[in-house]
């Protein structure tokens, strides 16, 4: 049987994905722009539609980030809206594991997916950082060591808690005793029409993989390559099996940009203008000290890269995931820079953007089937240039093409977002909860 694609809808404008400045570009907070995505991606019979959150406006220099989520409406709300002018999509929310708890979050989840006939997911983030927390009661408290246990408990938790009436509709007591959660009592709803929301994780560390292959059903991922997205594949495929898990109870799907044109070259030229119209001299600046950690304003974007060393103890960002080690990605963009001879602009340019598949409708379908055909990836969370039309084109013309190969599907399914993906109904623990 020819392998199935799945493809999921990302609503853009986080960062500086989003084309600000194309006439076409549209409110990312008016509930209209949700509504024309989520329609849009349900006409391309998608899998499920995708809400990136924030929990705390990020800082630079003092100062609002001017390209984060500012005013955006909280993820389940929007997606409880979406649930009533759509009846197919899945409804996919990112949600903090450690700034919520379990019962709370899992009550909210397990009533979007009663809501929706059984479309709801989780996109499991974590956080540790003392500038969130101060949000929060708990502060900063949690260690980075800890965030990826606590995110494993708090799954654990929830399935517990979506477990706990019986087959029959009756509610049992609960009980979970562990590290991270004490916790006792009965939960409000039966189980949902799909067993569980589907569980998305996000994250290519160690940790992250180890994590997806015990508790995920999807992973957003991030590919630069072909060869990159088999290594990732075959890595996190092949620790499935010590959970007693199977290759196809877990999804990989990563996140991906596409630019569509008459031909090839036209596609090119325009994908250039468009990583030309993202990177602005300023948001190259503006990356580049979220790397180097210091105010590099006096630096020329066409010019080339700061001699000097980062520093790994910078407070001048804060609130956003930090790049890992940042002597070795300032080390490693001087080398592309003097092999290639690129200014700071275009280093940010080339080094930012995700995996883009460009060209042709018919080039762009026969890439993407290519990723799934060779073990690169399961499907695709398709991150859109523009809010909210962005996805129109792809769907009018790249969707069909898709399906005349054989590889995506020309109807749905089932009524569930485990049925559109292919996942197995999770068994029913016996016993007291």
């Amino acid at each position: 049987m020819t392998r199935q694609m799945h493809l999921a809808a990302h609503f853009p404008g986080v960062n500086n994905t989003t084309v600000w400045t194309d006439p076409r570009s549209g409110s990312q907070i008016d509930f209209a722009s949700f509504e024309h995505l989520a329609r849009t991606a349900e006409r391309g019979r998608f899998d499920f539609f995708f809400l990136a959150e924030g929990l705390r406006l990020r800082e630079h220099k003092g100062r609002i980030h001017d390209l984060d989520v500012v005013g955006r409406p909280e993820s389940i709300t929007v997606l409880n809206a979406l649930a009533a002018v759509t009846e197919h999509l899945g409804l996919a929310a990112t949600v903090n594991a450690t700034f919520n708890e379990p019962y709370e979050l899992a009550r909210r989840l397990a009533s979007l997916d009663h809501l929706s006939g059984g479309r709801a997911a989780w996109n499991v983030v974590t956080s540790f950082d003392a500038f969130t927390g101060e949000n929060f009661r708990r502060g900063g408290y949690l260690d980075r060591a800890d965030r990826y246990t606590r995110a494993a408990e708090f799954v654990a938790t929830a399935r517990e808690l979506w477990d706990s009436w019986t087959a029959e509709g009756t509610p049992r007591p609960f009980s979970h005793q562990g590290q991270h959660f004490a916790i006792s009592g009965e939960f409000t709803l039966p189980r949902s029409p799909q067993g569980h929301p589907v569980v998305i994780q996000a994250g290519d560390s160690g940790e992250g993989r180890e994590f997806a292959a015990s508790a995920a059903d999807v992973v957003f991922t991030r590919h630069g390559s072909l060869e990159a997205g088999r290594a990732f594949y075959a890595d996190v495929k092949s620790r499935l099996a010590r959970y007693g898990r199977q290759p196809e109870d877990l999804k990989i799907m990563p996140g991906v940009t596409f630019v569509l044109g008459d031909s090839d070259a036209e596609a090119q030229e325009k994908a250039a203008d468009i990583r030309r119209r993202q990177v602005s001299p300023q948001n190259a600046i503006v990356t580049l000290e979220q790397i180097w950690g210091r105010d590099l304003s006096a630096y020329d974007p066409d010019g080339p890269l700061p001699d000097i060393d980062p520093d790994p103890a910078s407070t001048l960002v804060q609130g956003r995931v930090k790049v890992g080690d940042p002597f070795a990605v300032a080390a490693k963009w001087r080398a592309l820079s003097e092999a290639k001879g690129l200014s700071i602009r275009q280093t940010v340019i080339e080094t930012t953007a995700r995996q883009s598949f460009i060209g042709t409708p018919g080039s762009v379908a026969a890439q993407l089937d290519e990723f799934v055909r060779t073990d690169a990836a399961d499907g695709f969370i398709l991150i859109p240039q523009l809010t909210p039309g962005g996805l129109d084109d792809f769907v009018d013309d790249v969707v069909p093409l898709l399906q005349e190969r054989g590889v995506f599907r020309s109807e749905y399914s089932g009524p569930t977002l485990r049925s559109h993906l292919g996942l197995r109904t999770p068994v029913r623990k016996d016993g007291p909860a």
